[in-house]
């Protein structure tokens, strides 16, 4: 899961024509910020609202749902 929301935050920011300083710059944050939330399978976990926050810079909204197991 950590690796799909990497992969999908990655494109998104690629869609939206922005370096990692400037989705920084639009949070409020630093450069090196960035690309720990960009990276897959750390053991950082960042909060809804710092995705939010991220979605919004890039351009996107934020969705989070729950899908009944198969």
């Amino acid at each position: 899961l950590e690796y799909q929301l990497a992969s999908q935050m990655l494109k998104a920011r690629s869609r939206a024509g922005l370096t990692q300083d400037a989705v920084a710059e639009r949070m409020g944050t630093t450069k090196s910020a960035i690309s720990r939330l960009e990276s897959a399978g750390k053991k950082h976990a960042p909060s809804i609202a710092t995705l939010q926050r991220y979605a919004q810079a890039v351009g996107c909204e934020l969705q989070v749902k729950l899908v009944p197991q198969k």
